[in-house]
């Protein structure tokens, strides 16, 4: 039978009404395997997943592929999001036996889950030169029966190389100042002319602009900002951005950024709130804080769920007529337009979001881009009558899971960006519903949380969440909520429970006492979103500063395994760059309540770099404020570059004198 009904994934329950047999990863399901003698097949996906939707049409949903399925093997239905640890060990696997992997990934285990064969999407026919499902079947079914020996021998190969590629980074030195700017060097010099970095498909690659734009306001350097403001720029004006309702698709299937794969994730909208609010905030750029805030509204208004949390991802497929047609909710037409706006404004709009006859999309239909600055009320009013309208077509799925990761993410970008109200509302969800004072969990759905454990990545998270709050709201009297040591509990058990004691610095992603798989996954390399090690990194880095001294050991000795990933590959450790700029500048500024305290923190906050840490409130209310007050019944900010500290400062100008030596 298929046992998916219960789940907490989205992405399970849209596969319980299929014929296959399916059932989630249990020792259950594994020792299933194992009496009735077959293979497993693993398929892992995510709801948002376009390529996901047409196999499941094609093939899961097919009686006669089902009924293969059943007879030959126990069949097992994975969320990647909500199971990121089997996702890491399997999507290694397949990038070790075909070059590339991607999904749905399909994987065909041993009983004790060793993979001897891994693909992504099969076809129900032979298509292009490739197999079908069927046939794929067929041979695993034969193999298994006939060559036993040959498929002991390909997993236990597999299982090995796996094995050792999970050591981790090695011991080495920190990142040294020359290491940084070499890595910005090196970035920079792979930027592509239409803004970013590689050619098509292309990914937001956040963490590195975040990054590039630490390093310019650390070192004054114009390359690392140019890079920066141009991706940037090209992004925000691209189809990627949804031009109407806010908020960026996942990548773009071009280079130049004009036709996205339209489904938008949580976790990049998170981490492009929090560049866009530092771009606009240190540079004042409107098109910045409009793309910032626009994209803070995207997250409340449109993945908001009952209580506070944040869901995972809108779907890149709306369903039309029984159909999912990818995109199908976004995409215009000239006529489509003056339908809408009448003649004049809609070939103004036409012309204005480049909206062609021939289309830039499918069937004659464009995204919408945003091509110079045209006036911006009739732009206004122009967008919300679109919308208006937009708004009554089909609407793409949501997957209403609620990832611990994503949600920390969420409220770092949201109380940087000013949205404290709506990351407190983030926050109180997830310590409420996913962590019980011991353990955080990954995910919940429906206020009902999961039982997959928190990765690495989880935890680390939302610690550095916390502490964003700490910063907007820790030294108000108002504020009941105690960030500071939520952020200190989390933490701690994180330590515990991912540190590598056989090497200071080094983490696993998975938990010393979860469930014992193939491999304890361990992946340094950021990806489009970060590692774990370097999220863990941040959080060190921002508690040392906020929660004590403790945590500054094991802080340095977390940022030093990032050297060797920042001087060999600094494309794959944007994350881990921007961590390390933010602990080579090493910029605190704490302001000590007195008269004028609201707009010298307003101007605090405006100038603080990315990373910084910026806390107020009243004198020995906070440890950076111990001993600190106003002058002179005035208030006063105390400016720190690491251990070095200004006088106190009560005006703006002689704050940015500071904050910029």
């Amino acid at each position: 039978m298929n046992r998916l009904g219960a789940s907490t994934s989205p992405y399970l329950r849209q596969h319980a009404d299929n014929p296959v047999h399916w059932q989630e990863w249990t020792e259950a399901a594994l020792a299933e395997a194992a009496e009735r003698d077959v293979p497993i097949l693993l398929s892992i996906g995510y709801a948002a997943c376009h390529w996901c939707h047409v196999m499941a049409h094609e093939s899961f949903e097919n009686e006669a592929i089902a009924a293969q399925m059943n007879a030959g093997f126990v069949c097992i239905k994975v969320d990647r999001e909500e199971r990121p640890d089997l996702d890491a060990i399997y999507m290694n696997a397949t990038v070790a036996m075909t070059g590339q992997g991607g999904w749905p990934m399909t994987c065909f285990l041993t009983p004790s889950g060793e993979p001897f064969y891994c693909g992504t999407y099969y076809p129900p026919e032979p298509r292009n030169g490739q197999a079908s499902f069927p046939q794929l079947l067929e041979a695993i079914t034969d193999t298994w029966r006939d060559r036993r020996d040959e498929v002991s021998r390909v997993s236990g190969q597999v299982a090995e190389h796996l094995r050792q590629a999970s050591a981790g980074l090695p011991d080495g030195a920190a990142p040294s100042a020359d290491d940084l700017a070499g890595a910005v060097r090196a970035i920079c010099a792979d930027e592509d002319p239409s803004g970013g970095f590689g050619r098509a498909p292309k990914f937001p690659p956040s963490a590195t602009v975040e990054a590039l734009l630490r390093h310019h306001e650390r070192t004054g350097d114009p390359a690392s900002y140019g890079v920066a403001v141009r991706c940037a720029e090209a992004m925000a004006r691209g189809g990627i951005y949804d031009q109407l309702a806010g908020g960026f698709a996942r990548y773009a299937v071009d280079a130049d950024w004009v036709v996205p794969h339209f489904e938008k994730m949580l976790y990049d909208n998170a981490l492009l709130l929090r560049f866009y609010a530092h771009l606009g905030r240190r540079t004042g750029s409107p098109l910045a804080l409009r793309v910032a805030d626009e994209t803070a509204d995207f997250l409340i208004r449109d993945l908001g769920v009952d209580g506070g949390g944040l869901a995972s991802s809108l779907d890149a497929d709306t369903v039309v007529d029984g159909h999912g047609v990818e995109g199908a909710t976004y995409v215009w037409t000239p006529a489509q337009l003056v339908d809408v706006l009448g003649e004049a404004d809609g070939a103004w709009a036409a012309e204005v979001f480049a909206v062609t006859q021939g289309g830039t999309f499918e069937h004659g239909t464009s995204t919408l881009q945003l091509h110079g600055e045209p006036d911006p009320v009739r732009l206004a009013d122009v967008r919300r009558r679109l919308y208006d309208v937009r708004v009554q077509r089909p609407q793409p799925g949501r997957d209403d899971k609620v990832v611990t990761v994503w949600n920390g993410l969420a409220i770092t970008a949201l109380a940087e960006a000013g949205r404290v109200d709506d990351a407190e509302a983030v926050a109180r969800y997830v310590l409420g519903t996913h962590w019980d004072g011991a353990r955080l969990r990954r995910s919940s759905l429906g206020g009902a949380v999961g039982e997959a454990d928190g990765m690495l990545e989880d935890y680390a998270a939302l610690v550095t969440g916390l502490l964003a709050l700490e910063q907007r709201t820790g030294g108000s009297v108002a504020d009941e909520s105690d960030w500071a040591a939520a952020a200190a509990a989390i933490l701690d058990a994180a330590i515990e429970r991912f540190a590598d004691p056989a090497a200071d610095g080094s983490w696993y992603d998975a938990p010393s006492d979860g469930e014992a798989l193939l491999t304890r996954p361990r992946d340094p390399a950021d990806g489009a979103t970060p590692a774990g090690a370097s999220l863990i990194a941040e959080a060190l880095t921002y508690a040392e500063v906020l929660l004590g001294e403790r945590y500054a050991p094991l802080a340095a000795a977390t940022r030093a395994r990032s050297g060797e990933l920042i001087r060999r590959v600094p494309r794959g450790a944007g994350h881990h760059l921007a961590v390390a700029e933010q602990a080579a500048a090493g910029l605190q500024i704490a302001v000590a309540d007195g008269a004028g305290a609201a707009a010298l923190v307003a101007e605090a906050r405006r100038l603080a770099p990315g990373g910084a840490v910026v806390i107020a409130g009243a004198k020995d209310s906070h440890p950076l404020l111990e001993g600190r007050g106003p002058v002179d019944g005035r208030a006063a900010a105390y400016v720190c570059h690491g251990t070095v500290c200004s006088l106190p400062v009560t005006d703006g100008e002689t704050l940015a004198t500071e904050i910029a030596r």
